[in-house]
């Protein structure tokens, strides 16, 4: 199986004169998924995760209405996932990110 590497952040702190890289390896199928245009930000169910939180996070960073989000909860508790975001695979990973850092079960298709 052929890795390939990218460089997601590089901070560099004046302060101390170093530099930090983080580093994620991709497969070659996931580089090749990449490229589709239109990409999925999944939310997926979980044992976690309240109505709640769920809902809150939606209208946080989804900008949902309240309502909207309170269907797509209802709608990843009946049936297990939803799809609540489209766009390109680099804004749906920064949205993975962010949720993920809330506690949600979340994927990009």
């Amino acid at each position: 199986m052929l890795l390939y590497t990218k460089i997601l952040d590089t901070n560099v702190y004046f302060c101390a004169m170093s530099t930090e890289t983080k580093e994620e390896t991709f497969t070659l199928e996931e580089i090749l998924t990449s490229l589709k245009t239109v990409h999925r930000l999944i939310l997926w169910n979980d044992d976690v995760n309240t109505f709640d939180h769920v809902i809150f996070c939606m209208m946080k960073y989804l900008d949902y209405s309240e309502s909207q989000a309170e269907k797509i909860a209802w709608k990843v508790h009946n049936e297990g996932k939803c799809p609540v975001l489209e766009g390109s695979f680099t804004e749906m990973e920064v949205y993975r990110k962010i949720l993920q850092q809330e506690g949600l079960t979340v994927s990009v298709d």
